[in-house]
């Protein structure tokens, strides 16, 4: 196999390399944040999205931002990347951005540092035939603040919600907020469809800025479903007629299975062969 590389402030490491010292305030506080991003063809799919909320967020956290640093440079050097990794076909891509070393109140300085990876992904990518089994992480509540909505490098409820649908032999696991509605997944946004509607919990709701989901709501085109964002209980989840999750790199998953619960995927279904169709 083929050695592997990643970028980290400019330079090629190999995949194994140690770079972040123990003083690192990403490593000590989460003091970051990162976009999970999908290359088709030597391009990033939803690209403007996926920088939109990067730079969003990294304004938000208070990075001090240099002249060149922006979305063409990082998109150049993603794409040194994945032709050094032979990726350009088809992968996945992580960019991390973070502070460097310091404590709470005294960071050596407030500018970006980053690190690229990027790992192959199968061309047999289609609609999950088996169906998730998912149900609600007992453990957190998401709160619903100015930072809910990042890909914050402090990821520590999707962590544990993800290590307990690994334990509990779930696929996934449903994150509620602070007023016990329904807020995202460990790893996608959520959707259910009500007869001819489809529905998301709002931003208010503490989710991630999904990007599949700003795709869903704004670029998908769909005519023969209301697209919605409305509050959501787990209530709701159970009496929906099927239930989906998003993210940018499998699109859509088709749930089968919450808490007893089976649900259908006619519509799903459809709604895959759209996006491969369209996006």
């Amino acid at each position: 196999m083929a050695e592997l590389f990643f970028i980290y402030n400019d330079k090629f490491y190999p995949a194994n390399t140690p770079i972040i010292p123990p003083g690192n305030r990403s490593l000590r506080y989460g003091d970051g944040l990162f976009e999970t991003m999908k290359i088709v063809g030597g391009k990033i799919i939803n690209k403007d999205f996926h920088f939109e909320r990067l730079f969003n967020g990294i304004a938000l956290m208070q990075f001090d931002i240099p002249k060149n640093f922006h979305t063409a440079f990082l998109f150049n050097k993603i794409i040194e990347l994945v032709k050094k990794n032979n990726h350009v076909a088809l992968a996945r891509v992580r960019l991390m951005i973070f502070r460097g070393n310091g404590g709470i109140f005294d960071p050596e300085n407030l500018r970006p540092n980053y690190i690229v990876e990027s790992w192959p992904l199968s061309n047999q990518m289609t609609l999950n035939e088996n169906g998730l089994v998912v149900d609600v992480f007992p453990g957190a509540k998401k709160s619903c603040d100015n930072f809910s909505n990042l890909k914050s490098n402090n990821y520590l409820p999707y962590v544990m919600a993800g290590l307990y649908a690994k334990k509990n032999k779930l696929n996934d696991c449903i994150v509620l907020n602070s007023f016990d509605r329904v807020c995202d997944s460990a790893i996608a946004n959520i959707f259910i469809i009500k007869k001819d509607k489809i529905i998301t919990p709002p931003l208010s709701e503490g989710c991630v800025a999904g990007v599949m989901r700003r795709w869903m709501l704004e670029k998908s085109g769909l005519k023969k479903y209301k697209i919605l964002e409305k509050n959501l209980s787990v209530n709701d989840i159970e009496n929906a007629d099927e239930f989906f999750l998003t993210n940018s790199i499998y699109n859509l998953r088709w749930v089968k299975t919450f808490r007893g619960k089976n649900y259908s995927n006619k519509i799903i279904a459809e709604l895959y062969i759209h996006i491969a169709q369209t996006i």
